[in-house]
């Protein structure tokens, strides 16, 4: 794929520059409803299509206008943008995994979300309100801020975009202020979908583009902490504006270089994480990490094979724990692996089979003083793992796992995947951390269990999607038998829900 030559700045598309560069290497599952969590039909939201939109900018983002335009409605001006979505959930769990839990849970998330944008020439300025909030939580529900934030800003920019920077050919865009980020594949940096709440980040971004060959993004940040964080205040819907992390800079360069010979994508990259105690004097474990990573990817098509590998490595240093009075620094080192391999029948329904294999290591020895679990730092983990939710049961660390998935489509407004996979931790003396879960003597085992999923979307038209899943946890020796893992019954997950965009 090669994108148009052009860098636009158009009134009704140019907040999709603004709001979030979506990278070439992003790639889209055609005929699986996990594209949800790739193609993103709730974050952020988007008032129209532009068929000038460079592919570099979209990457495999493909929008319509949405039928019920309130930019149109409203009778907007040409320089002003807006748009709004509000989506609704249900989701209900029998049974549990956590340590300490017992018994199921349910939650209705809602998520409401407002965009403006006011444009000059070159020139935007953009803002963007979310209120992300829940119901139906039991008492005691182990709720965070991952499901919650209510009433806040996730985007405040100024921007400025120029498609031909002193006739050289190259694009060039500088966004300062408030933003969301997304980058490759979202494994370490993304806009959150199927989460209820947007990780975004204070700092400045700069985009460098050569239109039919590659694109570059380097920034500096502050990442933005979500508060409250106290599960009881999130239950009582207490309210706490959000505020920078000021003693952590988060900071960046993401290379992509676009059709290789073969059709193949490219993509090189190496953040920094440099981490300090919280605003509200919360200890953290002072994380150091430089991250460096590539991939390699020939996205899907009809009649073709494509492949996906993805390669990070992880070095620096942390504590020991986040207590206050822990001094402890130990070294890190941690890697991660995705292979995926798939191929689209050209027949009715378009199915897509592919085998899928990920590895995110895990600490060796919890007594040495290094630390070997890999830290996904933050990215999104639904279109690997599964929901996320009050299940997400999985996380890119200390895991070990291949999977099967067939993705298809039985008509153009219908999407649906099924899902397999084996979980095993990598280490098995080390935690399985989406569940708080850890046998320091090894002697639990390393097999959690297996997961089965079926997920499918119906798009009524381009304002309204429903959505609605099912995950079953088979769960192994560890899930049942690790020090303070609940009863042994098996775990189910399911969701329905809609989505509106206005």
């Amino acid at each position: 794929m090669s994108p148009q030559n052009t860098l636009v700045i158009d009134s009704r598309v140019a907040h999709t520059i603004g709001l979030i560069i979506v990278s070439a290497g992003l790639q889209a599952y055609t005929g699986s409803a996990d594209a949800e969590e790739k193609k993103s039909y709730t974050q952020p939201p988007f008032t129209s299509f532009s068929s000038q939109m460079p592919d570099a900018l979209l990457g495999s983002y493909k929008y319509k206008k949405p039928v019920w335009n309130l930019h149109d409605a409203l009778d907007l001006p040409e320089w002003l943008s807006v748009s709004l979505d509000q989506r609704t959930r249900y989701e209900t769990m029998d049974g549990s995994f956590r340590k300490g839990s017992q018994g199921g849970d349910q939650q209705i998330p809602l998520q409401t979300d407002l965009w403006l944008e006011a444009h000059l020439r070159q020139w935007r300025v953009g803002g963007e309100f979310l209120d992300a909030r829940q119901f139906a939580s039991d008492k005691g529900s182990q709720i965070n801020n991952t499901q919650v934030d209510e009433a806040d800003f996730i985007q405040g920019y100024l921007a400025w975009a120029d498609q031909n920077v002193m006739h050289s050919g190259l694009g060039v865009e500088a966004i300062a202020g408030r933003q969301t980020l997304n980058f490759g594949s979202r494994r370490l940096v993304a806009r959150n979908n199927f989460r209820n709440t947007i990780n975004s980040f204070d700092g400045f971004r700069l985009r460098v583009l050569d239109y039919n060959h590659w694109q570059f993004n380097a920034f500096v940040s502050k990442p933005v902490g979500r508060y409250p964080n106290d599960s009881n205040q999130l239950l009582d819907h207490f309210h706490s504006f959000d505020e920078p992390e000021k003693q952590t800079w988060f900071s960046g360069g993401f290379l992509e270089v676009y059709d290789l010979p073969g059709s193949i994508n490219a993509e090189l990259y190496l953040y920094h994480l440099d981490e300090g105690d919280r605003n509200n004097r919360s200890p953290t474990r002072n994380r150091r990490y430089f991250t460096p990573g590539f991939r390699f990817y020939i996205k899907p098509a009809k009649g073709e094979f494509d492949f996906q590998n993805e390669t990070i490595g992880q070095w620096g240093t942390v504590r020991a724990t986040t207590a206050a009075s822990d001094n402890k620094t130990l070294d890190h080192s941690a890697w991660y692996q995705h292979l995926d391999v798939g191929y689209t029948f050209a027949i009715p329904w378009s199915p897509r089979f592919a085998l899928e294999y990920d590895y995110a290591s895990g600490d060796h020895n919890p007594n040495d003083n290094k630390d070997q679990r890999f830290d996904t730092l933050f990215g999104a983990r639904r279109f690997d793992f599964g929901p996320t939710g009050i299940y997400g049961a999985f996380a890119r660390s200390n895991i070990n796992t291949p999977g099967v998935r067939i993705g298809f489509s039985p008509r153009p407004d219908v999407q649906a995947f099924i899902s397999h996979r084996f979980f095993w931790l990598a280490e098995n003396k080390d935690a399985w951390t989406a569940a708080g879960l850890q046998d320091k003597t090894g002697k639990s085992g390393s097999f959690i269990g297996q997961q089965l999923e079926l997920s499918a979307r119906y798009d009524f038209n381009s304002s309204l999607n429903f959505e609605t899943g099912w995950a079953h946890l088979f769960k192994g020796t560890f899930a049942k038998n690790a020090p303070g893992a609940p009863a042994g019954k098996d775990v189910d997950y399911f969701y329905v829900q809609s989505l509106f965009r206005f």
